[in-house]
């Protein structure tokens, strides 16, 4: 087991950010049009206030989700290469806020936390989290999607990732995330693997980065088709651990 450095213990008074940060609301869409109607309605009704930038990558979409986000005036783009790996780097370099939060439109993410989720990244317990995840096994969150399948991957690699790294985390797969731009950009993030999640934590905890956890129901999907494949996807969540591991042991040696 790694012994990984003390998460750093910052103030709010020693970090220098916005008094009012900005935030980008970063979603993925692949034949998502069901989802999209029903909660950008939901989305939209945030925009004053709490959400500054809506950036939306599209894969490709063939069911009418492209041309819906046209009429309604989203932002969006089509990713050059597939996966969500290629999706969300290809996004980071046209993200403007201070804060980014990683969300899910096919009605896994709860709309109604990300206000929470934004308030815990500005005003946490006093204390300065780069990284804050919004858990669906945390307290009082339930996912109402899981399977045996898909609830056994993640308590298997979340147990996993929390023995190598020396972490604490509830929920290690969740894509439901808010990230501080300016500690993203001070991680060496490469890679194009659906694994890219797991890849930041890593990343951030051998930085010695402070993550925290928020409870949030993970409601069902609405409509569409799961991209996820237990076998494909675990595999790379595996190498992925196993590769940041090994790196993390290299760079203290």
């Amino acid at each position: 087991m790694v012994e990984c450095p003390l998460y750093v213990t910052r103030t709010r008074a020693e970090v220098k950010y916005p008094k009012r940060p900005t935030t980008t609301l970063l979603m993925f869409t692949l034949n998502e049009i069901d989802g999209m109607k029903k909660l950008w309605p939901s989305i939209n009704f945030l925009v004053p206030g709490w959400i500054d930038q809506i950036l939306v990558v599209d894969g490709g979409s063939t069911d009418g989700t492209i041309e819906f986000m046209t009429e309604h005036a989203i932002p969006f783009f089509i990713q050059e290469k597939p996966g969500t790996g290629a999706a969300f780097f290809e996004s980071f370099k046209k993200v403007t806020s201070d804060i980014l939060i990683v969300f899910s439109p096919d009605g896994n993410s709860d709309v109604s936390r990300i206000p929470e989720l934004i308030k815990f990244m500005t005003e946490g317990f006093g204390r300065f989290s780069d990284i804050v995840i919004v858990s669906r096994y945390l307290e009082w969150a339930k996912s109402y999607d899981d399977d045996l399948v898909t609830k056994f991957g993640n308590w298997m690699f979340t147990g996993l990732f929390n023995f190598l790294f020396g972490a604490e985390i509830s929920d290690l797969l969740v894509m439901y995330r808010g990230y501080w731009m300016q500690s993203l950009k001070l991680l060496d993030l490469s890679t194009g693997s659906d694994a890219w999640g797991t890849h930041i934590l890593a990343r951030a905890i051998g930085s010695g980065m402070h993550i925290s956890e928020i409870p949030g129901n993970e409601p069902k999907r609405i409509g569409g088709v799961r991209k996820m494949r237990p076998i494909k996807n675990g595999i790379q969540e595996l190498k992925m651990v196993l590769k940041e591991w090994r790196w993390l042991n290299s760079s203290w040696q």
